[in-house]
This record gives structure tokens, sequence and C-alpha cells, in this order.
């Protein structure tokens, strides 16, 4: 579900992508040789079953909340340190659906850059390219311009 949830903007679709990706594997458990590498086929399901749908539908809008205040943080405290990884989530939600999914692979699932290439079917420049822009746009992002 955490994987699912990286890929996709909303709780609602990270639940029908991981449904998928567990019908698919239901559908495929005859073919399947290693029962004891189902983690990487269901994520390479769910990566594939996204993929597709990015195919089908290509949207280049962003959900852009309002800046908050621009006020000095110190995240000594968990709450803070709380708000910080909502802020950066929400900032991750924000990018693109292929940066996306190539900033929580290399990060949130600390996948090398290869083994994200392999993952998604492009080439490690690619994905070297398009998590450099990702970066670029996160740096630049408002929402987390106080906490630097």
């Amino acid at each position: 579900m955490r994987t699912a949830r990286s890929l996709t903007a909303n709780p609602c679709d990270a639940e029908d992508l991981l449904q998928t990706a567990l019908a698919k594997t239901y559908v495929a458990w005859d073919r399947i040789e290693d029962h004891r590498a189902l983690d990487g086929y269901v994520r390479r399901a769910l990566v594939n079953t996204r993929t597709s749908q990015w195919r089908k539908r290509k949207v280049d809008e962003f959900i852009c909340e309002e800046v908050p205040e621009n006020e000095d943080h110190s995240f000594a405290d968990p709450a803070e340190s709380q708000v910080l990884r909502d802020a950066m989530w929400r900032a991750v939600t924000r990018l693109p659906d292929r940066q996306r999914a190539m900033v929580v692979l290399r990060y949130y699932e600390d996948l090398s850059e290869a083994q994200t290439a392999e993952l998604l079917g492009v080439s490690v420049g690619t994905v070297k390219s398009a998590v450099s822009r990702a970066l670029v746009k996160l740096r630049e992002d408002p929402e987390l311009t106080p906490v630097r």
C-alpha cells in the first residue's frame, strides 16, 4: 500500500491501484516461479499498471496550495518534524507522475538509479535527468521555502 500511495496523488487511487496489482498477481499466480519474490512482483505490477494509466491520460496541471507564512522553524519538536514531513510529501505529490514515481522509488523505496530505470523500463540517464528536474522543483517549492 505504501508504494501504491507513493505512486498516486490520493488514497482512493492508491487503493484502486493496489487492488488492480493484486488481482493481476492472483491471475498470474501459477506462472510465478519464486513465491518468495512476491513483493517485487507486486511492486512491478503496481508500477506497470500506473505507467499504463499515465499513458492513457496526460495531465500537466498541479494542485497548488497557498504559501504558508514565513516563520522561523526549529524542528526539535517531533510535531514540527511531522509538519516538515507532511509538507515534503505534499510537495512530492505535486510533481508530475513520472517524476514522482522516480523520486519515490529512488528516495522513499531506496532503489538505485539502475533499479529504478529497470523497474520503469527507461534508461539510467532518463532517471538521472528526471530526478534532477524533480529535485529542482522541490527546492523551489514555496511551501518548503520557510524550512530552509
